[in-house]
């Protein structure tokens, strides 16, 4: 590994990092879980709200929460314990931020802070957004974790009809 020492100051084709720390292959520490792969798709949305559904896939240290805005639909102005990063996917919707209120479409992002007041709602277009959590958001958790046991539960029936067809 190399040191601090070795690495270029920041600026065009340079890092602040180093490829070989970024991409170790030395453990520091136990897995945490298993790994597994979840297809956005086949998570069923959940609307607390009409036109505003969710999709979350829970960690083991955050939750990413994939939304989407019908048009005329809104998240109403509230606020939460966890920290909250929200990215624009696809379509454009109007986000308050503490009372900085901006249109965002794909590609935008936005940093909500813990307790920080925030809402947003679409006009006449619709939104898919991504809101990452950390920790996971705590109203969110219970759908989660049921989802993650069904989708663990189709995993484990798809490999047994696999174990199946193998040795008819």
């Amino acid at each position: 590994m190399s040191s601090g020492a070795d690495q270029q100051p920041a600026g065009e084709g340079s890092s602040l990092g180093d490829a070989a720390s970024h991409f170790t292959t030395e453990a520091g520490g136990t897995p945490a879980g298993v790994g597994r792969y979840v297809s956005v798709d086949a998570v069923t949305p959940v609307e607390f709200l009409p036109g505003l559904g969710f999709r979350p896939v829970l960690g083991q240290k955050a939750m990413t929460n994939f939304v989407t805005f019908e048009p005329g639909a809104t998240a109403p102005r509230h606020v939460h314990e966890e920290e909250q990063i929200v990215i624009v996917l696809e379509g454009e919707f109007v986000f308050d931020l503490d009372g900085d209120v901006r249109t965002m479409r794909k590609g935008d992002v936005a940093v909500v802070p813990s307790w920080v007041p925030h809402g947003a709602w679409t006009t006449d277009t619709r939104c898919v957004e991504v809101d990452v959590f950390s920790p996971p958001r705590s109203s969110l958790l219970q759908l989660a974790e049921a989802q993650a046991a069904e989708s663990a539960a189709n995993a484990e029936a798809a490999e047994a009809e696999d174990s199946a067809a193998e040795e008819a």
